[in-house]
């Protein structure tokens, strides 16, 4: 059987610190075979997939399994290995499949390797993509992992109120933009922080963000959420940590709603940094909740009946910062940790 072409992005050995794009490499010497299996050894492809990728998500979780993971199992996330590609959320097209519900030519999204092609062996956690009157690379995003991460952590963990006050850290990003608009889709007053003036106006002005501040101009966090929040704070969505997290539990309301689906300024660093205001969970009876997506997949078709009118009728804005080629994998996935992108980024494989 012939064999073609097979770019990969590896990972060349465990990251400590900030990563650089130089941890990664692009191999183009691989080759991979477009069928799964030789005539007469259909056994060995049951239950396989391979698929064309078609877009790569980028997104900051990645960065935690370019170190050695200790004290997780492996149902619950796993390093990468060096030497090997790198995973995480795509868009790609099945070729050939020995999974009963999925055949050549369906389109889904999920988890796939960082490579031209991918053979993906455990496709349970591939999801068919039913509608494609939007763009293919929403389903890295908005209809996708970051999209169901925002209707989840807002809708389903923090329960909102009209006319609550909300928060968002990293609320430029692919997240943090959604959590924004349905917030003031429910009438709650909403504030952002990002780490530009150009997202700061992105906010604003093209979200719709009632306020919107830059946290690497405010030396005092603390002074910054009673300038926005003199009232306190009803919802938090977290996506930062650290700093951040200790400045928001002292000015959190009582029975405020904390959820928890990242915390980016921690995961470079060689000691994470302590927060001191956890009391404020309790005299304030504040709910803190952690959650990973992972758990929530069975609401995904109840998501994207809720987002698609929304997208449809141009009443949820989203931006995507798209880079051509797995060649550009690595800048675009580093370029994470410096605030480089704007918007959801993504790589289109295909370009």
């Amino acid at each position: 059987m012939a064999e073609v072409s097979n770019k990969q992005v590896i990972l060349r050995e465990y990251v400590t610190g900030f990563p650089k794009e130089s941890d990664l490499y692009v191999n183009s010497t691989a080759t991979i075979k477009l069928k799964l299996s030789e005539p007469g050894h259909e056994g060995s492809s049951k239950k396989l997939v391979l698929v064309k990728n078609l877009y790569l998500s980028c997104d900051p979780y990645q960065r935690l399994f370019m170190e050695r993971i200790e004290g997780l199992s492996s149902q619950s996330t796993s390093s990468y290995t060096p030497g090997s590609p790198i995973y995480g959320y795509g868009v790609a097209k099945v070729l050939d499949s020995g999974h009963p519900e999925l055949k050549a030519g369906d389109l889904v999204w999920g988890t796939t390797y960082w490579e031209e092609y991918s053979r993906i062996p455990a496709p349970e956690g591939l999801i068919k993509i039913q509608h494609t009157d939007v763009p293919l690379s929403y389903y890295t995003g908005i209809l996708g992992m970051p999209g169901l991460t925002a209707y989840v952590g807002f809708y389903e963990i923090c329960s909102p109120k009209k006319g609550e006050h909300v928060f968002i850290s990293a609320a430029a990003g692919a997240v943090g933009q959604l959590v924004g608009q349905f917030a003031k889709l429910m009438g709650c007053y909403v504030v952002g922080s990002a780490g530009s003036k150009k997202k700061v106006d992105l906010l604003k002005n093209e979200l719709g963000f009632d306020e919107a501040f830059n946290y690497k101009e405010e030396a005092d966090l603390n002074a910054t959420f009673k300038r926005y929040f003199p009232e306190g704070i009803d919802i938090y969505f977290e996506n930062v940590g650290g700093k951040m997290l200790d400045a928001v539990l002292l000015n959190m309301r009582v029975h405020g709603r904390i959820a928890v689906c990242g915390m980016i300024s921690q995961y470079n660093l060689d000691q994470a940094e302590g927060v001191t205001n956890l009391m404020h969970l309790v005299y304030k009876r504040i709910r803190l909740h952690g959650f990973s997506v992972r758990d929530h997949y069975h609401l995904h078709p109840k998501f994207v009946e809720f987002m698609l009118p929304y997208i449809r009728q141009g009443k949820i804005v989203y931006v995507e910062d798209i880079v051509e080629g797995l060649e550009s994998g690595p800048r675009a996935l580093v370029g994470l940790f410096k605030g480089l992108n704007f918007g959801k980024q993504v790589v289109d494989v295909s370009a």
